[in-house]
């Protein structure tokens, strides 16, 4: 699942955009649902570099220094999104600007000073960049990408004149990498085993994906008996990952329905590089990708998040009922909190909305009078509610993602608490 996650982004940036691999893909403005990933965030800028070293050899990745100028979040995973490592301000180089420079497997061969070498194991990697917004004014939306075209890519070998990058505005692109639950998700799976090599942990599938006609070196040409079967164990793929992920997660704040993003075994998994020779949680692993994109070296530092499928009183979260969430004063985050609301079923955003968020770095969000803000979701506005409305679709179900960035001590020692969402909440009604 993680792999084709991050096949089906490439194709889609391949497919269409005139974005290529070691260039830079972004969109010159928040997001919308047009881009159709997995819970993204419409409250900061994107940026993403596919990065590949089979042709080029290493691959340099610079990310510039935190300062007036701007400030980033990096998170840089390998093919299979196993985190390689975080960079900005709460990552490895705490702001300082790094150079990395990612090798291809079995990279033997001295790398200059300067640079902090990363070792995918797979010719593929993939960086996820997110450029702080002060706020989204026009202003302020143009420093962040100016200040997010400062990354660098290039190969190594002209790293003593670096060549410009190519940065390619896909703002206006529907990017939709949401997981296709049929045959072709087995096309994605088989591109991946062409291009990458097999790690050891993955020699136990070569002869069951054989059994499938995914082979190396061979083309993938399902016939008409298999078709249907792939077809078939798919759907029970989808409806398992459906079941798991509706039990939930593990509670981040008791008494409430806000969960962690993730299963605690994955996390702890992740951060160490799956290194553990007693645990590989390839089932939380999986799921995962269902409904995310990206691994994240040191969870909590950066940016954390938390999920709400619930309301309340235990309830599935509803699009075509009104919910009032009460954001208590002083959320102890160092930049920003943002919350936004996804379809139930895609994990991407609402399709159709005109916004899908709102955030503490939006100039116009309503704040009362000891600086709590009051979020309402629904079809329609509150009256008098406007700025602090977050649509949805009344046909479909809807999940909420909490976001802080730049998270404090006290964030997560739990000192401050964030409640649950409420159906028809007083101001609501």
């Amino acid at each position: 699942m993680p792999a084709v996650n991050y096949d089906l982004m490439r194709q889609q940036m391949l497919g269409k955009t005139p974005g290529k691999e070691n260039q830079v893909i972004y969109w010159g403005r928040p997001l919308d649902w047009h881009n159709q990933t997995l819970t993204p965030n419409p409250d900061t800028i994107y940026l993403m570099a596919f990065l590949n070293t089979r042709e080029v050899g290493p691959v340099v990745l610079e990310i510039p220094p935190a300062g007036p100028a701007g400030s980033i979040n990096a998170n840089i995973v390998n093919t299979w999104q196993v985190p390689l490592e975080d960079a900005g301000a709460h990552g490895i180089d705490a702001g300082k600007g790094i150079r990395f420079v990612l090798v291809p497997p079995g990279y033997k061969d001295p790398v200059p000073a300067g640079f902090q070498v990363l070792e995918p194991g797979t010719f593929g990697s993939y960086a996820l960049i997110r450029s702080t917004l002060a706020s989204h004014a026009d202003a302020d939306v143009a420093r962040s990408v100016d200040y997010g075209k400062q990354v660098r890519v290039y190969p190594l070998s002209q790293a003593a004149h670096p060549p410009a990058t190519t940065f390619v505005d896909v703002a206006d692109v529907d990017f939709d990498s949401t997981i296709r639950y049929d045959a072709s998700y087995f096309e994605n799976l088989d591109r991946i085993v062409q291009q990458e090599p097999w790690l050891p942990r993955d020699s136990v599938m070569i002869d069951q994906l054989k059994s499938l006609g995914i082979e190396k070196g061979k083309a993938f040409a399902p016939d008409a008996a298999i078709r249907p079967a792939l077809e078939a164990g798919v759907q029970v793929a989808r409806q398992r990952l459906a079941a798991t992920y509706d039990r939930g997660f593990p509670i981040f704040y008791p008494g409430t329905h806000w969960m962690l993003p993730a299963d605690p075994a994955l996390i702890a998994s992740a951060q160490g590089g799956f290194t553990d020779p007693d645990a590989y949680p390839v089932d939380a692993r999986g799921l995962a990708y269902t409904y995310a994109y990206i691994g994240i070296k040191r969870m909590g530092a950066g940016q954390f998040y938390m999920i709400a499928t619930k309301d309340s009183a235990g309830a599935a979260l509803d699009g075509n009922r009104t919910y009032q969430l009460h954001v208590p004063p002083n959320v102890p985050v160092e930049q920003y909190w943002s919350v936004t609301a996804y379809d139930r079923q895609t994990h991407a955003l609402i399709r159709n909305m005109p916004r899908a968020s709102r955030a503490s770095n939006i100039a116009d969000l309503v704040r009362n009078p000891d600086g709590s803000v009051d979020l309402f979701f629904g079809p329609a506005a509150p009256q008098g509610k406007q700025a602090n409305w977050i649509p949805t679709d009344p046909a479909r179900g809807f999940e909420v993602m909490f976001r802080a960035y730049g998270p404090t001590p006290a964030f997560m020692q739990k000192a401050w608490t964030l409640p649950d969402l409420v159906a028809g909440g007083a101001e609501a009604r």
